[in-house]
């Protein structure tokens, strides 16, 4: 593809984070939070349908994760009358929507950069209220989010002039790229604002309308994003923004006949799911559906005898620790060779204990996890782990002193078996485990005995070393000295192998291919 179109704009740069170390932005972050709370706290919100703000049959609460007594803001319970209104709003607007400019499209997108870059911290502190992360958590999302929008407009540019083909001497032949109608964005709490957006504007990006359905516990994340985009000049029936449960927002909208695709991030169980049901043709369907699905992880980071165990070790209790743990992204298993073994357990375990919890709203290292439930079925895990594995840090949950929160103590748990569902079973939480390695070949073996295949890390300063896990570590993201999470948008395109999901990677130069139908149009001279 040619750039003609992208002349016009500035090289692209990723959005700086904000410096909370230097007082007077930590005590900007801390107003935003003032701010948020006198101006969003107790409200109820609405659904958008057809561009309008309405009302659903009745409400669900969304809890503060760091003290579940407190109802931070509520939200409407779409009906199934308004799921199909909703529907039939995406697909009326499709067809004004797929004609569109994508000169518009794209400038639509960055002028919703700029007003994102104005209102970072009040999506930090959002963000914060609604999932527990802390400032350098949310900061990192909403930065990601500004990354998105100068990202997708730039592709919307480069995938507007289609595809060179070999020419013919009689005929004009050109390749182009068509949207395909409405799709169906599922997204989960873990990352409210960047995952629903990067989906969405997948979507938008190449001409198609969107059911924007957020998680539950996470849905003004979301909906201050559609409204952002609303300002922007997005025609507001692109995106129709739909919260409620499960039995109305769940099947009934996979399945629906006038649903071209569904884009969804969460478990590999739902995931799954959807990707049966979306199968199946329904009476009128005109169609077969499109399924992109991001499922998890069990991320390992492998560490040979020649690797720097300094940076490793920091780069473990990062990926492994931040956020709690709740990344897809995010390290669960240490794999190291025999003779840095010890050294590298003894590194991460000091730093790890030196990570303090406490509440995300005063940027506390290690917040809550999500919900009670959560918090239940990680120490499932931890107690099951104490009889098969030495625990060497944590293994209890955290007192937030009055507060109820699901607070959890970093773990990490030493010379766990590979077969081990500490090894082999996604956990979601600050649970982190550390197996023997051979060598370094078998390392890598043990990295790829997983149904998962999203990120992994691997440290070594042995370029034959390298170009091996290079090779044949079986992930869609790989790290060579560096820790597995923290992916960019526009550099670090973002998406995983096997049970980890389809592989559609966010952020990435074939992402938009998901989202369009190509055709060849031959006219004879």
């Amino acid at each position: 593809m040619t750039n003609t179109l992208l002349e016009g704009f500035l090289p692209f740069e990723h959005e700086p984070y904000f410096a909370f170390g230097q007082p007077e932005v930590a005590e900007r972050q801390r107003a935003a939070y003032r701010a948020v709370r006198e101006k969003y706290v107790g409200r109820e919100f609405p659904l958008y349908i057809g561009g309008r703000a309405v009302e659903g049959e009745g409400t669900f609460e969304v809890r503060n994760p760091a003290d579940t007594r407190e109802v931070v803001w509520r939200f409407p319970k779409a009906t199934p009358e308004q799921r199909e209104e909703a529907i039939r709003c995406a697909g009326e607007a499709f067809e004004d929507w797929r004609f569109s400019d994508p000169l518009q499209r794209a400038t639509i997108f960055k002028r919703a950069a700029e007003l994102l870059r104005a209102r970072r911290m009040e999506f930090n502190a959002v963000m914060g209220l609604e999932n527990g992360k802390n400032w350098a958590e949310a900061d990192g999302e909403v930065a990601e989010c500004v990354d998105h929008f100068e990202v997708f407009a730039r592709e919307t540019l480069k995938w507007a002039q289609g595809n060179a083909v070999y020419p013919m001497p009689d005929e004009h032949v050109t390749t182009v790229y068509e949207p395909l109608g409405v799709v169906v964005t599922i997204s989960p709490w873990n990352f409210p604002a960047a995952i629903p957006l990067g989906m969405s504007l997948g979507a938008i990006a190449a001409g198609n309308t969107v059911i924007w359905k957020p998680a539950s516990e996470t849905p003004l994340s979301s909906l201050l994003m559609v409204e952002l985009l609303y300002e922007a000049g997005l025609p507001r029936g692109v995106i129709q923004f739909l919260t409620g449960t499960d039995e109305v927002l769940g099947d009934s909208l996979v399945d629906h006949r006038d649903v071209r695709m569904i884009a969804f991030t969460g478990s590999k169980e739902i995931g799954c799911r959807i990707y049966e049901r979306a199968a199946k043709v329904q009476p009128g369907q005109r169609w077969l559906k499109r399924v992109i699905a991001e499922m998890g992880g069990k991320d390992p980071t492998v560490v040979c005898a020649d690797g720097d165990i300094d940076a490793a070790a920091l780069g473990i209790v990062q990926s492994a620790f931040g956020y709690a743990g709740q990344k897809c992204s995010a390290c669960s298993r240490v794999i190291a060779e025999e003779s840095v073994y010890d050294e590298l357990l003894e590194k991460v375990v000091r730093l790890a204990g030196e990570l303090k919890v406490g509440s995300p709203e005063e940027n506390g290292a290690i917040g809550p996890v999500i919900h009670a439930g959560s918090a239940e079925r990680i120490m499932g895990y931890i107690e099951r782990g104490k009889q098969t594995a030495r625990l060497v840090l944590g293994g209890e949950r955290a007192e937030m002193g009055e507060a109820e929160g699901g607070y959890v103590q970093p773990t990490i748990f030493a010379d766990v078996d590979p077969k081990d569902p500490l090894f082999q079973e996604e956990i979601f939480g600050p649970v982190l485990s550390f197996t023997k390695a051979r060598d370094w070949e078998h390392a890598i073996a043990l990295a790829n005995d997983s149904e998962y295949g999203l990120t992994a890390a691997f440290y070594s300063r042995d370029p034959r070393k390298i170009e091996e896990a290079r090779r044949r570590i079986h992930v869609g993201n790989l790290y060579v000295n560096r820790k597995c999470t923290g992916a960019l948008s526009g550099t670090h395109a973002f998406g995983g192998y096997g049970m980890s999901g389809t592989n559609a990677k966010v952020g990435g130069p074939d992402y938009l291919f998901w989202f369009v139908q190509t055709k060849t149009v031959a006219q004879k001279y």
